[in-house]
This record gives structure tokens, sequence and C-alpha cells, in this order.
């Protein structure tokens, strides 16, 4: 009896066992289920931050550029953008910095400081670094609405032979990604070694052809032209008061004849209208100041104030006072010693004297100033913004490229991209920090 009674009792004992131990086991799958879905909602709530901190940081920017003098020369100053505190996250605005990419940059970015796909001449892209003969003639052939094709360029006769076959668009660019549909580009050519479009020489970019892309260990960021052109740069419809200005063409001289009279005596200023009814129409206002006869000083108390009318160029003219000089350099005529000028006159010259494009005048020859004052202005309305977010946590983070016009009010957004799948294109170590609780450093605004 007692035997039984024993094997009975052993018997509830491992059914007790197994009944603990599969309890036990579903404590515990229930315990990681739980804890990956708490990681699964703690990721999606701060994927939900970061979203609301990159429309913050875009409203922001809206603000700046609206605020911004259209003169503006440093974009920088006066403004946080980097490590910017919002919403229990940052943002930084990044932007494209020095040629040899050794350090971050960080601000908005002056869309007229490029070179306009859709207005620039085939000699001008000439000068664009990476630039090739048969790329150069496949962009104008890529935008001209004809089918006559430039010498070297490829109209639709060319695309439709590639699988998959197209028509070439036979109009203005879009985007500036858009040319790696052109005869001739590549993502080499486009980005150079900055595939991540950071502006800085990550360890990838020089490492030979370890690892993508294929660069040549030089220590230096080679830029590709993605950096460098544009298709937003336009002053039309700006609200400029050009309605107060003079037009240096008009046949009505009135209004030119009592401003000059501010600067000239009787004689010179009977002399300088002369020359300025035979020598009508003047292509732009340093042309205008070439062939008048005026003195520089004379030239720039006035200038200001003149417009060469509906004959001006207002798509994709060029900031000489924000471009940097890989875009200087393609303007007509210059060598390379008038770009140094250039560079060099503005870096050491007050705000002031920037204010309009007189200054040019000198630092080159009339003649020089003369060929490219057509395509220059000191007023930008068009600017980008690459905005890096990330949440307090360091969990998630987006980038997105903003092209905004303070042409309107509030600015209109051209543009909205999506670069987050770039990667993170900041120093590893912020993202490292975040997650273990230290903070960047802090710029906050709200």
């Amino acid at each position: 009896m007692m035997k039984k009674n024993s094997k009975k009792s052993g018997m509830v004992l491992i059914v007790a066992l197994w009944i603990i131990v599969t309890l036990a086991g579903m404590v515990l799958v229930f315990g990681r289920k739980m804890k990956i879905e708490l990681l699964i909602s703690a990721n999606r709530l701060a994927e939900a931050q970061v979203e609301w901190i990159s429309q913050g940081a875009l409203a922001y920017a809206a603000y700046l550029v609206e605020n911004l003098d259209e003169n503006a020369i440093f974009l920088t100053n006066g403004f946080d953008c980097e490590a910017v505190s919002l919403g229990g996250g940052y943002f930084w605005f990044l932007k494209q910095g020095e040629q040899d990419g050794l350090n971050y940059s960080f601000g908005l970015i002056d869309e007229s400081s490029k070179l306009n796909l859709n207005t620039a001449s085939f000699e001008m892209f000439l000068m664009l670094p990476q630039m090739t003969d048969e790329l150069a003639a496949s962009i104008v052939d890529w935008r001209n609405p004809d089918e006559s094709s430039f010498e070297g360029g490829a109209k639709s006769e060319y695309y439709l032979l590639l699988n998959p076959p197209y028509q070439c668009k036979n109009g203005p660019f879009e985007t500036v990604e858009e040319l790696l549909l052109v005869k001739g580009c590549s993502m080499e050519i486009l980005f150079g070694e900055d595939l991540n479009r950071n502006g800085f020489l990550d360890e990838n970019e020089n490492d030979g052809a370890e690892n993508i892309p294929n660069d040549n260990m030089d220590g230096i960021l080679d830029r590709g032209i993605y950096d460098f052109t544009t298709v937003y740069s336009n002053q039309s419809n700006a609200p400029a008061d050009q309605e107060a200005m003079v037009n240096i063409n008009s046949a009505n001289t009135a209004g030119l004849t009592e401003l000059l009279s501010g600067i000239l005596d009787a004689n010179r200023l009977n002399t300088v209208m002369g020359i300025i009814r035979r020598g009508r129409p003047f292509e732009n206002i340093l042309d205008f100041y070439a062939r008048t006869g005026l003195s520089l000083a004379e030239f720039r108390q006035i200038s200001s104030e003149l417009t060469v009318g509906g004959r001006g160029r207002r798509e994709g003219l060029i900031n000489i006072n924000t471009a940097p000089k890989e875009v200087i350099a393609c303007l007509p005529g210059l060598e390379e010693a008038d770009v140094y000028d250039l560079v060099e006159y503005r870096a050491s010259s007050d705000i002031s004297n920037l204010e309009d494009i007189s200054w040019v005048a000198e630092v080159l020859t009339s003649e020089k100033a003369a060929e490219i004052g057509g395509w220059l202005t000191t007023r930008s309305y068009q600017f980008s913004v690459d905005i890096v977010a990330v949440s307090g946590d360091g969990k998630a983070f987006k980038r997105f490229r903003a092209v905004l016009d303070k042409r309107f009010s509030p600015p209109q957004v051209l543009s909205w991209q999506d670069l987050t799948g770039l990667g993170w294109p900041l120093a590893p170590e912020i993202l490292t920090n975040l997650r273990k609780g230290i903070s960047p450093y802090e710029n906050s605004i709200f």
C-alpha cells in the first residue's frame, strides 16, 4: 500500500514540475515578447519624435529664409544650425564645406551661388570640376526644345537605343539628379567621392578600392558637379524695388539725367548723356560703366539704383558674394588670377562694400567686368537646407533636403527630398553618445 501511494505521489510531483517548467517557459516567452514590444514601441516613439523634429527644423529654416536680407552674404551669421535642441532631440543644417572636406560645415545653402543647369552655356559647363566635353554638350541638348544636336551631345536617337530606352527630354531640368539620365554623366562625375553628400571626407571615401566609392586615397574630398549646380536660382517676380530703379536702356532719360546730375557737373553730364544715348542698349550695368567714361567712384555712387530693364537675365544669375571659386571660374572670360582676386577681395571687404555688383569693377578690368556682368547678382531668393534630425535617445534619425523660395510669404517649399537612405552623415560618435545618454553640444532655440 505504501509503494502504491509513493508511486502516485511521485507522478504528481513530476506533473507538478512539468507544469512549473511550462509556466516558467510561458513567463519567459511572455517577458521576451513584452521586451520586444517595448523596444518596438520605443523605436516607434523615436521615429515619431524625429519626424516632428524634422518638421520643426523646416519651420525654423523657413523663418530664417523669410527674414534674410536679399543681400545676405554670410548665411550662417546670427542663428544656430549645429546640434540645435528641439522636442527632446536635435537637428543640424548640414552643408558642403571647404574643398578638402576635413571639417563639417553647417548653415543654409544659397542656390544662387551655383551654376544653373537650365541657363549656363556649354563653355561655362566645361569649367566645372569633373566635367567632360561630352557631358557639357549633352546637357545643352537635353534641355533644348528642338531636335538639333550640339556637337558631341545626344538627342532621342541615342537614348532610344539604350536599355531601357527613353526620349531626350527637350525641356528644362527639374532636379540636379536628372543629370544621371544624360549621356556622359555618372555617379562619379555627379557626386565625386562624396556619395553620401555630406561634404566631409568619410573613411570609406579615402580607402582606395576597399569600399565604395573607388577613391584615390589622397586625403582630399574630390567633389563632383552636384555641389556646384542647381535648377532653382530664379529672380523673376522677386520683390525687388525694380520700379524705383532707373532703367539705363529707357528712351526716357529724365530719371537717369537727374541721377547723374547729383554726381557730375553740367559739362560732364552733357558728355556722358551723349555717350549714353549713342551707346544704348547696354547689356548690364557693368557694361554701362565700361562704356560711359564714368570713374569707378562716380559709378559706385549710383550703381545700386540702376537696372537694364527687360534686357536683364532673371533666371540663373550667380550671386558673386556667395559663389565658391569653382563656380566663379565658370564665368566667361575669367582667368585663374581673376577668380583668386575676386575671392580675396570679398573675403577682406566689409559687407557694406559688397551690396551691389559694382565692386567687381574694382577688381577686374572694365572689359572683363562687362563680360560677366550679365550673369551676376548680389541678391538671392532660393535657399536649400539639408536637415539632419535625431531623436534624443539616438535610436532614430531622418535626413531631408528642402529648397525654400523667399519670394513668397511664408517661403514656399519647392522641393522636399528624403536622404535618410544615404546613412548617418555626421560623426558616428554622436549617435553612440546619445544612446549612452550623453547629449551633443546644445544650442537650444525653444
